[in-house]
């Protein structure tokens, strides 16, 4: 028995009435929240229209929650269709139980990414880099699900921060109470791997998708190991588990990747398509393009342009511009009454001028 051990929540689930709070989920929300938030800020640093990450958010994250629980399922299919499942069938879809496989999570949700990032014209790749540090820190904070749940533990252990885990939990051994909290490994790593992305993509520049690859070389190599640690049922390979294939050619393929794309130079777009040197916003298409209407009407007017002919005015409309030009005011509230007006001063000139012509005029 251990001198000390980290003890595991009592409970995982609250009720508000007839409603469960469930922890897991409550960490999974708190996780993505933070990595918008971070993801939002480094965005705007990166001179990114602000709004930007939260709008793709709502493409990634519907994607990446069915992508995680989608591998999930496939390769751990045995605990919910195998002969000796510990899980009914419509069970697959309790996502609250747990159960998203990261894997699974990130290539839906990038799908999801790019899908948002064409419809505003922007880069895939900024958009990857500007998010990966966030995407480790939100992972960090989904991981306490792991904790409320008593689920990713690794192997027997005496050390002081052992995790206690209830002997009915599947994955324990007879006669053993604690165990390696895989999870909380993988916690502090994500943490430490979002460090070091940020002083990297600083220090180095990084640039076209090599801070994302970091991000996905630098997690697979802490992965691999604290999957080694599990000694829950999954499938092995050659004498791994799959999620260690799994990282060893994620790990193989970010290192390519990475190396590939030294030499991009290329500019990535972080704006929309710009229109008379404002930013496009998917958002308020409909403004922007009476904003620009608007400037291009003050452009004709610039150019001398007659409005009047412009617009098709009218005669009333016509002499009120030839009133104020005269040295009157326009007012276009009394365009009629000003036309009279203007009509009557054009008459007074036209009589001044026969006068002048014809000798008349002078005092009685």
């Amino acid at each position: 028995m251990p001198l000390a051990s980290i003890p595991s929540p009592s409970q995982g689930v609250w009720y508000l009435g007839v409603i469960p709070i469930r922890a897991y989920a409550l960490c999974i929300v708190l996780g993505v929240i933070v990595a918008v938030a971070i993801g939002e800020r480094r965005w705007r640093a990166r001179g990114g229209t602000p709004g930007t990450i939260v709008d793709l958010a709502v493409w990634a994250v519907p994607f990446g929650l069915v992508g995680g629980r989608l591998y999930h399922v496939i390769t751990d299919w045995q605990l919910y269709f195998g002969p000796d499942a510990i899980h009914t069938p419509i069970e697959a879809l309790y996502v609250w139980n747990g159960g998203l496989g990261i894997w699974g999570a990130v290539a839906l949700g990038a799908l999801g990414v790019w899908f948002g990032c064409r419809s505003r014209g922007i880069s895939i790749s900024a958009v990857a880099d500007v998010a990966a540090p966030a995407i480790a820190v939100g992972q960090a904070i989904g991981r306490l699900g792991n904790y409320f749940n008593q689920e990713l533990f690794g192997s027997p252990t005496n050390l002081p921060w052992g995790l206690e885990i209830d002997p009915d939990k599947p994955g324990t051994l007879p006669g053993i109470s604690t165990y390696h909290p895989a999870f909380l490994y993988e916690l502090l790593w994500d943490l430490g791997l979002a460090l070091v992305l940020v002083w990297a993509g600083r220090k180095f520049a990084l640039r076209h998708g090599r801070v994302f690859m970091l991000y996905v070389a630098g997690y697979t190599l802490g992965r691999f190991w604290i999957e080694g640690l599990r000694i829950d049922s999954a499938h092995h390979i050659l004498g791994l588990r799959l999620n260690q294939w799994t990282s060893v050619v994620l790990f193989v393929a970010a290192l390519v990747w990475f190396w590939l794309s030294r030499n991009k130079t290329g500019e990535e777009r972080v704006v929309t398509e710009p229109q008379d040197g404002h930013p496009a916003d998917p958002a308020h298409e409909a403004d922007q393009a009476d904003d620009h209407e608007t400037l291009s009407q003050g452009s004709q007017a610039d150019a001398g342009e007659d409005p009047g002919e412009a617009e098709g005015q009218d005669g009333e409309t016509a002499l009120v511009s030839t009133f104020a030009q005269t040295g009157g005011e326009a007012d276009p509230a009394h365009a009629a009454d000003q036309a009279d007006e203007a009509e009557t001063a054009a008459g007074r000139s036209a009589v001044k001028s026969e006068r002048g012509t014809t000798g008349e005029g002078g005092t009685a």
